[in-house]
């Protein structure tokens, strides 16, 4: 089955081909980060605008690097939600519209389920079970899977994600959007025994995150410096790096009771934060310890991407899953705890 995944749920338009024997086969993508970078943050109705310019040709970009036609399609998957309305319209119309006209199966695909399997793209992909840190945009989650859609969400971010803490800290710092990437930058600058950021929620048990209050310790951090005249370029830094430890720390500590309380030793960790290096040497020292792997997707299947809704829509395809032609699906808010296992869901 070759199956065509489109991503369309915020600010990258991406586009993949995956074939259920071949495996991935070819897969572009179309950042709007300098577009949006003016506004400081995702702009929805110039998203919307751009996902409409750019998908109909990357479509054709792919299809062309894989020597393949629209008639060789045997299906087409593509983000439903969550995720911005309007951008998920587009993907979900020239999803259902390509559908009707070549007359094969079409199926919406949850944005978050595509980061959690994204690792399954690797040449060495977890096996079942396994416990998934989720840091993608404004989502901060750990669930155990045990299998395609058997999830049962263990904790998640009561307040602002890590992604977000990220995004917000990078503004505090007058750093360009998005944060994560640039507070990481800068914060390899800093002197990491200067300032000392409490670790959100990891004085109590359980697995739920919160990184509000890191976010207002750093702003006031910020201005007390500025009140005593002392807001250089190393003390920048030297927020960044206290900042992104807190982060790290925080969400390393929480992996390592998800791993305990469930016994599992496989870790998949996905979304955009995924890709933090100080995280990921943490969570490999952790995971080592307790004679456990962690897995990521390759970076640029860290962020939002069309090979991982490829790859998703082609198991739940093969399930037997599908929409009804023309009728689209397009959901903003959508807890992932709610997906049903293959087999049980509507086809």
């Amino acid at each position: 089955m070759l199956v065509l995944g489109i991503e369309t749920s915020c600010d990258e338009t991406g586009v993949a081909l995956y074939d259920t024997e071949r495996g991935l086969v070819a897969d572009a993508l179309y950042s709007q980060v300098a577009m949006h970078a003016e506004y400081g943050g995702v702009v929805p109705e110039l998203a919307s605008r751009d996902h409409t310019r750019r998908l109909l040709p990357l479509i054709q970009q792919i299809l062309d690097e894989a020597g393949a036609t629209r008639a060789e399609l045997d299906a087409i998957a593509y983000t439903a939600g969550p995720g911005l309305v309007g951008a998920l319209m587009v993907g979900a119309s020239t999803a259902h519209g390509m559908a009707r006209a070549l007359g094969i199966p079409v199926l919406g695909v949850h944005h978050m389920e595509g980061h959690l399997l994204a690792p399954m793209l690797e040449t060495s992909p977890p096996a079942f079970p396994f416990v998934a840190l989720l840091v993608s945009g404004g989502h901060t989650q750990l669930v155990e899977v045990q299998g395609l859609g058997g999830y049962r969400l263990l904790g998640e971010s009561v307040d602002d994600a890590a992604g977000e803490a990220f995004d917000k800290a990078a503004k505090m710092l007058g750093l360009s959007y998005p944060g994560g990437p640039q507070v990481a930058r800068l914060a390899e600058r800093g002197d990491s025994g200067r300032f000392r950021f409490p670790r959100p929620m990891t004085d109590r048990p359980g697995l739920d995150f919160s990184f509000s209050g890191l976010k207002t310790h750093t702003l006031t951090t910020l201005k007390q410096l500025e009140q005593n005249d002392a807001l250089d370029d190393q003390a920048r830094a030297d927020v960044a790096r206290a900042f992104e430890e807190a982060v790290v720390d925080t969400l390393v500590i929480k992996c390592r009771r998800a791993l305990d309380a469930t016994g599992h030793k496989r870790l998949v960790v996905a979304g955009g934060v995924s890709a933090n290096m100080r995280l990921r040497e943490r969570l490999e020292r952790e995971t080592a310890k307790r004679s456990a792997r962690a897995f990521y997707p390759r970076g640029r299947f860290c962020t939002d991407n069309g090979a991982m809704i490829a790859y998703v829509g082609a198991q739940r395809l093969l399930a037997g899953e599908h929409d009804e032609v023309g009728i689209m699906k397009a959901v903003p808010r959508w807890p992932m705890d709610t997906l049903e296992t293959p087999g049980s869901a509507q086809a």
